[in-house]
């Protein structure tokens, strides 16, 4: 399953899901819900950390959670 991690630049995509891991409710509380429409807005130069659109907000994320998040992509 692909991850927000792998999310290619501007692509939306779904939420379908967030591993179990310690930094799950964390990435619950940043908004971030099976369902929920997303997109990766930003990559540093060497990919770390992210820039993800939620909602309307802009969000920086670790590649460690973002890994954590399982997404489809719309197409």
């Amino acid at each position: 399953m692909k991850t927000l991690a792998q999310a290619k630049l501007h692509k939306r995509s779904t939420i379908t899901g967030i591993t179990n891991s310690d930094l799950k409710p964390k990435l619950l509380e940043m908004g971030l819900y099976t369902g929920k429409v997303v997109s990766v807005l930003f990559k540093a130069p060497f990919g770390d950390p992210i820039a993800v659109d939620v909602d309307g907000y802009v969000l920086s994320m670790r590649l460690n959670e973002a890994s954590l998040v399982q997404i489809e992509e719309i197409n």
